[in-house]
């Protein structure tokens, strides 16, 4: 009777830890390690910005994100954002609080005003045209909330340097309001 109870209890214990690896396996599948975004904040402002993302494990990530002006009175051309994110929530991978380390590559309008003079006491301006690129970093925060399907949404706000002192701007924000996928 020892024996048979024995093996009876070995075999259900067999049987709930499979099925606890074929449950973790199936909640990977889920979460994925590679989300896309797209940037609403960014798009109402002009300069929509669409992001990939490859979780590396439940607390890091790297990604990269691309942004283009629409309108044409925006000093901000385009730009290519890279970044690494660390994730400090424990319920699901790569999700929750973060804080962000980002570069970027920013293409900007220089659109400064040029005064001299002929030497006879004509003065005359000139608006640039011109477009200038510059190389800055930065950091940022926020919150990354995930569904059980692998949708995505993220609130986040930082800010950047830009080294170019010719650029129309010495700095460069990093806020969004996103939604995406996980996959």
């Amino acid at each position: 009777m020892k024996k048979t109870l024995l093996t009876l209890c070995l075999a259900a214990v067999t049987a709930f830890s499979f099925a606890q690896e074929n449950a973790k396996e199936s909640e990977e599948k889920v979460t994925g390690k590679n989300e896309i975004r797209f940037n609403l904040l960014n798009t109402i402002i002009g300069i929509p910005e669409i992001s990939y993302e490859r979780m590396f494990n439940d607390n890091t990530g790297a990604g990269i994100s691309v942004l283009a002006r629409i309108y044409d009175d925006l000093d901000y051309n385009f730009g290519v954002i890279p970044y690494y994110r660390i994730y400090f929530g424990n319920a699901k991978r790569a999700s929750g609080f973060f804080i962000e380390a980002n570069a970027a590559f920013m293409q900007l309008d220089d659109d400064k005003y040029y005064i001299w003079t002929d030497g006879k006491g004509n003065w005359s301006s000139v608006p640039s045209d011109k477009t200038v690129s510059s190389f800055g970093i930065g950091a940022a925060a926020g919150g990354k909330f995930l569904t059980k399907s692998g949708f995505v949404g993220e609130a986040y706000f930082g800010l950047g340097r830009l080294f170019n002192k010719n650029a129309g701007s010495e700095a460069y924000p990093r806020i969004g309001i996103t939604i995406g996928k996980r996959f």
